[in-house]
């Protein structure tokens, strides 16, 4: 009897983990939904902010004007450097923050042997919490992005690594994040954001936007333009990678609760025929018992 009531405790125990699972998967799956339509929302501005940067820049070039701008240009010395890992504030994502912190540690032990002043920048609790375990000395920390992050909270932090960038104080910008490819594809990867390099590049313009021969009248001059329009393309790409990192992260943990629910299930069943069996062995062991007693007093 004592078998049987601890395999209904754990039972019920199961039961009670598979109802909590269960939950944040669903919750998990709105959320998803909800950041994905953010996410492709804002891929379609940064792709055609990218188109628009490099038409601008095709013209200046036919011009003869030289395409300049402090975002774009590589310092000559590179000393100081800042790498930005995207985390999440909670767990139960799979392996979503690993992957993104051993990105990080790599790109972080490439700095540090190129001879730079590396400074870390954390988002997300998971990330904190592991660079304080490690013992690594972290310059920044924010905890307030989310599933939701806005572009308010991104234009803060964007303007002042644009600052930091052109007043010299900053020669690199480096983002550890989880890159939203598809719903059946997220990979942890590390980008440069500054300098900005090339016009157009890296932003997710499509194939061909340069060959596309598109007459813009600009008022006012291009040159004028390149001075809003290169940080507005620092900020969407920044942007971006904050929204793919909470798009990936609901994929992840809904992924890992699907799992975990499907897990319960198979143990739950496990549970019941142990249940089953321990139960039919002490009904015959009651019987054999019966039997026996009345037996003796015939």
């Amino acid at each position: 009897m004592a078998k049987a009531r601890a395999i209904i405790k754990r039972l019920k125990a199961v039961r009670n983990i598979r109802k909590i699972t269960r939950t944040m998967e669903l919750v998990a799956t709105a959320r998803f939904k909800k950041a994905m339509d953010r996410a492709t929302q804002a891929a379609a501005y940064t792709r055609k902010i990218s188109e628009i940067v490099a038409d601008l820049s095709d013209t200046l070039a036919k011009s003869g004007s030289a395409v300049s701008h402090p975002l774009l240009q590589k310092h000559d010395h590179e000393s100081n450097a800042i790498l930005l890992t995207l985390t999440s504030n909670r767990g139960l994502c799979g392996g979503y923050n690993s992957g993104v912190l051993r990105q990080a540690q790599h790109r972080a032990a490439e700095l540090r042997g190129a001879g730079l002043n590396l400074e870390i920048e954390v988002s997300g609790k998971r990330g904190i919490n592991f660079f304080k375990f490690q013992k690594v000395p972290v310059a920044a920390t924010y905890t307030h992005f989310e599933d939701r992050p806005t572009f308010e909270q991104v234009d803060e932090l964007a303007s002042r690594l644009i600052q930091a960038y052109i007043s010299g104080k900053l020669d690199r910008l480096d983002v550890a994040y989880v890159k939203f490819e598809s719903m059946a594809r997220q990979r942890a990867v590390v980008e440069t954001l500054l300098p900005i390099g090339q016009l157009g590049a890296g932003t997710g313009s499509s194939p061909g936007a340069s060959a596309r021969n598109v007459d813009y009248e600009f008022l006012p001059s291009p040159e004028e333009i390149l001075e809003e329009i290169v940080p507005a393309s620092f900020k969407a790409r920044l942007f971006k990678c904050l929204l793919d990192s909470a798009v990936s992260e609901q994929i992840a943990r809904m992924v890992a609760m699907k799992s975990a629910t499907e897990n319960a299930d198979d143990m739950i069943r496990s549970l019941r025929m142990n249940y089953n069996r321990a139960r039919q062995s002490q009904i015959t062991s009651e019987l054999s018992e019966i039997i026996g007693g009345a037996a003796a007093l015939e």
